[in-house]
């Protein structure tokens, strides 16, 4: 199985880490976890963002792996970049928590632009 389904698992991964570090900085109701996130202490609440962009980035993550692998790009170029996506990914959540919002914003597009490339692999084949 390729490293790039692995750093899929780890991405999938991601999210529920940014939310139990985000629920262990304080309070939260786990009937109504949404609606007791602003109570958090700020990094917390930081981490709480970090836990949902995690998983809003992960569909189109592990779509970009799947197409690259099935549709003949080199395995050891995706493999790379899935790698450098998974730690730009985390490099991205402690960012987030340390609120350092420029620096995030760009390793946020740096990993993007890995994703892309990705998706892309096989046209050049």
């Amino acid at each position: 199985m390729p490293l790039a389904y692995w750093c899929v698992l780890v991405a999938a991964l991601l999210p529920p880490f940014w939310a139990g570090y985000a629920k262990a900085g304080g309070t939260v109701d786990n009937h109504c976890p949404r609606e007791s996130t602003g109570d958090l202490p700020p990094k917390h609440r930081r981490a709480y963002a970090a836990h949902y962009n995690a998983y809003e980035n992960l569909p189109f993550f592990a779509a970009a792996v799947i197409i690259a692998v099935t549709q003949g790009a080199a395995i050891s170029t995706v493999n790379m970049l899935a790698v450098m996506y998974v730690a730009l990914r985390v490099v991205h959540g402690i960012l987030y928590v340390i609120n350092q919002s420029t620096a995030r914003s760009i390793v946020y597009g740096l990993a993007l632009l890995a994703n892309i490339v990705i998706f892309v692999l096989p046209v050049f084949k």
